[in-house]
């Protein structure tokens, strides 16, 4: 039985096809070059055109992210974001309790699980300064690469602002004052750090799953395992999401 799990997310549409409980197939694709080029436009409706991404075969197919409610997948059944990445977590871990964080492109998800039940959960879908975009800014700005800038962690200069945008003319006054480059880049790894830390306090536990693509990000692992015991990102981090599709549909249809 081929099960297809996409997660429509606001940077990039993720794609999983699982057979025999095996992830057998993933793709990633941009959020625009998927819209553009795989899509059109019928009543209002963002239709796909599933045989071009060559997932046109499949028996069970599931859907989360933000597109998952204005895009026509006739065949698939939508399932919120939080309960496609815990799947997405218990398949990969196979634990049972854990804290999973979850830091993409434009929100932020913390999600405490106990016995593989969501008992809390802590959301930031308000501001773009904790999230993904984020780093892309600042990283934009100082002319670096995402995975160079999230090398740095040591002496961080101290940014104030609580708002992206303001961030952006904060570190470029940093820049002038000719702070050294590592310094910046430890600057804002840091800065997200502590965004995101009080999504997280309420929490208790030694075990922290992290995902998305900004869990790429290594000062930031370095920050929160001062915090846990146990930090560790997930090996398919990008794709949790849609491999939790494939795996709620794995369990939904094996209840039945």
């Amino acid at each position: 039985m081929k099960l297809l799990g996409i997660d429509l997310g606001s940077r990039a549409v993720k794609i999983a096809v699982m057979q025999n409980s095996e992830i057998i197939y993933k793709e990633i694709i941009s959020t625009i070059s998927f819209y553009k080029n795989y899509c059109k436009y019928n009543n209002g409706k963002i239709v796909v055109d599933l045989k071009k991404i060559k997932c046109a075969d499949f028996d069970k197919a599931v859907s989360t992210g933000y597109g998952r409610n204005n895009t026509d997948l006739e065949e698939f059944k939508p399932i919120n974001e939080i309960k496609a990445h815990v799947y997405g977590a218990l398949y990969q871990t196979n634990l049972s309790d854990f804290i999973l964080l979850d830091v993409g492109g434009q929100d932020v998800k913390a999600v405490k699980v106990e016995k593989k039940i969501v008992i809390d959960l802590e959301l930031n879908d308000k501001c773009a300064a904790s999230c993904g975009r984020y780093l892309e800014n600042m990283a934009n700005v100082l002319e670096i690469s995402l995975d160079e800038m999230g090398k740095y962690y040591e002496e961080p200069v101290r940014l104030n602002s609580t708002c992206a945008v303001f961030s952006e003319s904060e570190l470029i006054g940093k820049i002038a004052e000719g702070i050294d480059m590592k310094r910046l880049c430890a600057g804002v790894n840091y800065s997200l750090y502590k965004r995101i830390l009080p999504m997280l306090k309420k929490f208790n536990d030694s075990v922290l799953l992290m995902s998305g693509g900004a869990s790429n990000n290594q000062a930031l692992i370095k920050y929160l395992q001062k915090d846990y015991e146990k930090v560790t990102v997930l090996q398919e981090n990008q794709f949790n999401g849609a491999i939790g599709c494939c795996y709620y549909a794995h369990k939904f249809l094996k209840e039945r």
